[in-house]
């Protein structure tokens, strides 16, 4: 790996950590679009980098801290937990076999519509 790419990657990385941990916002909503615009992969192959990317600090260090601070509802989180695994599973199933131009309408659409109810709503 060239260095550049290691400085790209680190500064992307340290992004979505600092808007995740801030925001509660999925990395993946600023991972994927610079892997493919900043980085040249495939959407299909951002998408699964993010998903590798996320499970230690995710599921360790972000956590912890807002269970520590009282931020969480296990209950809810275990039930939503049960059935986000359900549910990727079955979405990576026909995501890798979505065409590539598709996918990125997909996730460009997804976003949009994401950021107009923050932006727009109450």
């Amino acid at each position: 790996m060239a260095i550049n790419e290691l400085i790209t990657l680190g500064i992307i990385g340290l992004a979505a950590g600092i808007i995740g941990g801030m925001t509660g916002l999925g990395g993946g909503a600023i991972v994927i679009p610079a892997l493919v615009y900043f980085m040249g992969v495939s959407q299909h192959q951002a998408i699964g980098t993010n998903l590798f990317m996320m499970l230690p600090p995710i599921g360790v260090m972000a956590t912890w801290s807002f269970y520590k601070a009282g931020h969480v509802n296990v209950k809810y989180a275990i039930v939503l937990m049960i059935a986000f695994v359900i549910g990727s599973y079955i979405a990576s199933l026909f995501a890798v076999n979505i065409p590539e131009k598709m996918m990125k309408k997909i996730f460009g659409g997804f976003l949009i519509i994401v950021a107009l109810k923050m932006i727009l709503g109450k």
